[in-house]
């Protein structure tokens, strides 16, 4: 019965970090998106140098 149980243990821990997985490679794509969004639309300002979209 310990065998099973610990298979069975093992199987569920390995199905959670597959999808866990699986989400963080849709958040990483998401924010790479959102990244590039914000690069290329960066705003010219009055000067006619380019600014920062960013706050680091």
């Amino acid at each position: 019965m310990v065998p099973i149980l610990l298979v069975l243990l093992l199987a569920l821990l390995l199905f959670g970090a597959g999808f866990a997985v699986k989400i963080l490679w849709w958040i990483a794509i998401a924010v790479l998106v959102i990244w590039l969004v914000g690069f290329l639309m960066r705003s010219t300002t009055a000067s006619g140098t380019r600014s920062r979209w960013y706050r680091w």
